[in-house]
């Protein structure tokens, strides 16, 4: 027989939103009271992936579900301190009976604290069950199955959840928020996209009633993109949308016929989403060692100017450095400038992988591990099989800010540029740079390196490696898991 204290909980990660939810939703078909908790947990929040604008992005989206639980005398606690700690203490006060939450595909530190969690259940007689998020499939061994599987998943109902009153008295306990981190916390800038539930499905109908509908022309233009592009990787990333609403939103859109070519793509890097996400789940070390652990054995001498210029948009090439200041203020940028930028600091100005890609986690509002990851060293050439692509940063300019828009936007000392020189302005001659308001080398630096020079010996560095044993050995390890043989 149940008693007063008796609970279910509910442990909200990267899921924070009320439909599509299948842990509330058991939640509410069990019958004890459940309680609803996210711990923003210091060993987390602290690591070097997670920056400011994340933890408000989440604090915000948290608000937002608290507005609309408030009529069920419901609410998402927030508890600040290490998970084991907060789950002994709910113990020690509470007859926990089940604790729900979704799976989290997480880098190396959040599965060392699922484990322990887990054994913690295990020795608490607590039956913790882990729902399957968004057609990331736990236990895989390789993906002949995965793509059938995900398309199954996309096609199934979407949980309609509904919620009853709780008589559960407030929750009393001591981990709360320091006062610092609340300050922060409720500061959210207006350069970032709104969080929370209601914010994703306006932006998911805005992109399906006009806004989406050049998606296929614009997505890797830096200007148009930002309106062209659905927009919804934040919401993606820390789930107040599930890819499932989209996909089916979309899918059956009236907009969509005469808009398929658009939504087609749209749906397509859906697919591309969890299929970069199941790859982490498969192998979390993609956080700090090559997809191919052959590419550990190239040396790279480790240029700290070189990656100060870089992260602070200072290389002397206007779309990188407009692009790196952009995710800075904003915490986005499109598809291919997010690539050109990773090209250009590990090949061009060849730089370990691993020296930038804890900096772009946290400028990227939408920071998703599982795909941030192997994105990033899909763009560094580091995985063996994939085609490694140079970026250059002057014919993406041309052909993707033509008359400068971006770059102006970003770089305010280069304003005054003509468009004929926006893309190499250190061609000007001093009379045009005294013109102009500018001085290449002094105003605004001279190139950084010799694009064409630092190509070529990318090319022979990455090109020449790859035939090493190392690397060809693990090339087919890759393969036999990571890639479907029954397409």
């Amino acid at each position: 027989m149940l008693n007063a204290k008796d609970i279910n909980i509910v442990w909200l990660k990267r899921d924070l939103r009320l439909q599509d939810h299948e842990p509330l939703y058991k939640a509410e078909q069990s019958c004890t009271a459940y309680i609803i908790i996210y711990l923003f947990e210091p060993n987390i929040i602290e690591y070097r992936d997670t920056s400011p604008r994340h933890l408000q992005f989440i604090y915000h989206s948290i608000k937002s579900l608290n507005k609309s639980l408030k009529n069920y005398n419901r609410n998402v606690d927030v508890l600040y301190g290490e998970a084991i700690d907060i789950f002994n203490f709910l113990n020690k006060h509470y007859n926990i009976q089940q604790l729900f939450s979704y799976q989290e595909s997480g880098i190396k530190k959040t599965w060392q604290r699922d484990k322990q969690i887990k054994e913690f259940c295990i020795n608490n007689n607590i039956a913790w069950t882990e729902s399957q998020r968004d057609g990331i499939i736990r236990g895989l061994k390789n993906r002949d199955t995965w793509n059938k599987r995900w398309h199954a998943t996309m096609h199934s109902p979407i949980l309609k959840n509904s919620y009853s009153v709780s008589k559960f008295n407030k929750l009393e306990h001591a981990y709360l928020l320091p006062q610092k981190l609340i300050t922060t916390l409720e500061k959210y800038p207006k350069y970032y996209q709104p969080a929370g539930e209601e914010n994703a499905w306006r932006y998911l109908k805005s992109f399906t009633n006009k806004r989406g509908f050049n998606y296929h022309r614009h997505i890797s233009k830096p200007t148009e993109s930002r309106r062209a592009c659905s927009r919804l990787s934040p919401y993606f990333a820390w789930g107040n949308i599930s890819i499932k609403q989209v996909f089916c939103f979309v899918g059956t859109h009236a907009n969509g016929t005469a808009n398929d070519r658009a939504f087609s793509g749209m749906l397509t890097r859906l697919h591309w989403h969890c299929h970069f996400i199941q790859k982490f789940e498969v192998e979390c070390t993609y956080e700090t060692l090559c997809v191919n652990k052959g590419y550990e054995l190239l040396e790279h001498k480790k240029n700290e100017v070189f990656i100060k210029a870089w992260k602070t948009g200072q290389t002397g090439y206007p779309l990188i450095d407009a692009c790196m200041r952009a995710v800075a203020k904003t915490g986005w940028i499109n598809f291919r400038m997010r690539a050109m930028v990773v090209s250009f600091l590990t090949l061009n100005l060849d730089q370990d992988w691993r020296d930038g890609v804890y900096h772009l986690a946290c400028q990227f509002l939408d920071y998703e591990p599982g795909i941030h990851y192997p994105q990033f060293q899909m763009q560094a050439g580091t995985t063996g099989i994939n085609t490694v692509r140079l970026y250059n940063p002057v014919k993406n300019s041309e052909e993707h800010d033509s008359k400068g828009v971006f770059i102006k936007k970003w770089i305010p000392e280069l304003e005054n540029v003509p468009e004929s020189y926006i893309h190499e302005p250190w061609t000007m001659t001093t009379m045009e740079q005294i013109f102009c308001g500018v001085t290449i080398g002094v105003d605004y630096p001279s190139p950084i390196v010799d694009l064409k020079a630092s190509a070529k010996l990318a090319r022979d560095k990455i090109w020449g490696h790859k035939n090493h044993p190392a690397v060809t050995a693990e090339k087919a390890r890759i393969l036999a898991k990571h890639v479907n043989k029954r397409r």
